[in-house]
């Protein structure tokens, strides 16, 4: 299994293609069916709003190892308008584009770590995480 998978996002098929990506590597590192399940929804979600807000960016995702456990990084990026006010698109419910607003804030829930970094007219960039079970330990 590779350790990073780069994952072009331009449509909603784009989006399907991250989600069973995130699937195959939280599968490969012993992830439970649930878990599995929690990730290709925040990949989802992620992927989501790279194609409503900015049209077009990528899913990263990365193995990554501490000493007594591993876990799966998920890093979005996109060039597009950025999000103003980070703080409040991280609240339930709030949206610039008429959904439900649940994208970030979802994702947020569903993963063990979040930060979102973003610059009005530059782009954004969200890194999550979910961790294994601690007794996980790759050789």
């Amino acid at each position: 299994m590779a350790d990073e998978r780069v994952v072009q996002i331009a449509t909603e098929a784009d989006i399907l293609s991250a989600r069973q990506s995130g699937r195959d590597i939280a599968a490969g590192l012993g992830f439970s069916q649930t878990d599995v399940t929690l990730i290709a929804t925040a990949i989802s979600e992620l992927a989501r709003n790279i194609v409503q807000y900015a049209g077009r960016g990528e899913i990263v995702l990365s193995v990554i190892e501490e000493r007594t456990r591993a876990g799966l990084s998920i890093e979005a990026r996109d060039r597009g308008p950025g999000i103003v006010d980070v703080a409040r698109a991280l609240e339930d419910g709030y949206s610039t584009g008429g959904s439900l607003g649940l994208g970030l804030p979802g994702a947020r829930r569903l993963l063990d770590e979040l930060q979102v970094e973003s610059e009005p007219g530059v782009g954004t960039v969200v890194r999550g995480t979910k961790w294994t079970t601690p007794s996980y330990v790759r050789t």
